[in-house]
């Protein structure tokens, strides 16, 4: 099978295909470098362009059978008014980009991953999420919806769409460990906030089983929850990572301070959400590392 990665030299792009490579398949890694490493993996290629603009790598996506679309300015940061709009464009124009290019009802049928965020779901306290559930109104939850909806442009064309929303990504070299790590090898990492909001979070490795599962499952379309079973509060994440790296993890970083530094941004570390991956779960997909205090130390193991 052929795979369209757009934005793949990321964190997740760069497990994703390595997964991809193993399983046998033959990979194509949209940049908007001119080449990639003068030594690649065998059934890697590389692609040029930017996905926010028009161009010849639209050409490209009919001949591969996937696109797995990736792309998007981070939203970790201070959301300013500027911020607020390069993350809704490069995503929203991203995805449009992708669906013209792909062919109207080709021979062989086109899956489009299109990646979304359990922020889809607003802040719903201690309630249980799944894919069937209504969306919130903030500005990522209504972000989504409008992204999505882009996404979902591509069955006009006779493609499977499938919208995946990714939870927290916790791996090694990247995701939000990223952050934290330094701040517990410091002995000042904690709780946020209260550390009673719900996080929804998954390894980095079963985020990649699961996109190879659904490539082998065409009869799932639609939203899927990307996410541990086991959502977990934020001092139970703290205090898993402060055992695996021997660190205290009481600190906390008050609210106000997050809220003082974030902004609207803190809003969404301070609440969060309860998602459960109802529809892999259904479906047969068997995680590998569905309790955070597993998954924490074979990430620290790595």
């Amino acid at each position: 099978m052929k795979i369209l990665i757009i934005g793949g030299t990321g964190f997740v792009g760069t497990h994703l295909t390595s997964c991809f490579i193993k399983d046998g398949h033959g990979v194509t890694i949209q940049s908007r470098s001119n080449k990639g490493p003068e030594k690649g993996p065998v059934g890697i290629s590389y692609l040029q362009g930017d996905p926010t603009q028009k161009g010849p790598w639209q050409e490209a996506i009919e001949n591969h059978e996937v696109i797995i679309n990736l792309a998007g300015a981070s939203i970790f940061s201070r959301w300013t008014d500027e911020q607020k709009k390069a993350i809704r464009d490069s995503r929203l124009n991203t995805t449009r980009n992708i669906v013209e290019g792909m062919p109207s009802h080709p021979e062989k049928k086109i899956t489009l991953f299109s990646t979304s965020a359990v922020g889809y779901y607003g802040f719903c306290g201690d309630e249980e999420l799944i894919e069937d559930s209504p969306p919130g109104n903030d500005f990522l939850a209504r972000l989504a919806v409008e992204w999505e909806g882009e996404a979902f442009k591509g069955q006009e064309k006779g493609a499977r769409v499938v919208i995946t929303r990714f939870g927290i990504v916790l791996g090694e070299k990247g995701g939000a460990l990223r952050q934290m790590i330094p701040l517990f090898k410091k002995y000042i990492g904690g709780p946020i906030g209260s550390g009673k909001q719900w996080l929804s979070w998954i390894y980095i490795q079963d985020l990649a089983s699961a996109f190879v599962f659904l490539t082998k499952h065409p009869e799932i379309a639609g939203p899927v929850n990307v996410c541990s079973p086991n959502p977990v509060r934020n001092k139970e994440l703290a205090k898993a990572l402060g055992q695996a790296l021997h660190r205290p993890s009481f600190i906390p970083a008050p609210g106000f301070m997050v809220r003082w530094v974030l902004g609207e941004f803190g809003s969404v570390i301070l609440k969060g959400q309860r998602v459960i991956p109802r529809r892999l779960l259904d479906n047969g997909f068997v995680f590998q590392y569905p309790e955070i205090d597993k998954a924490i130390p074979s990430i620290m193991a790595l």
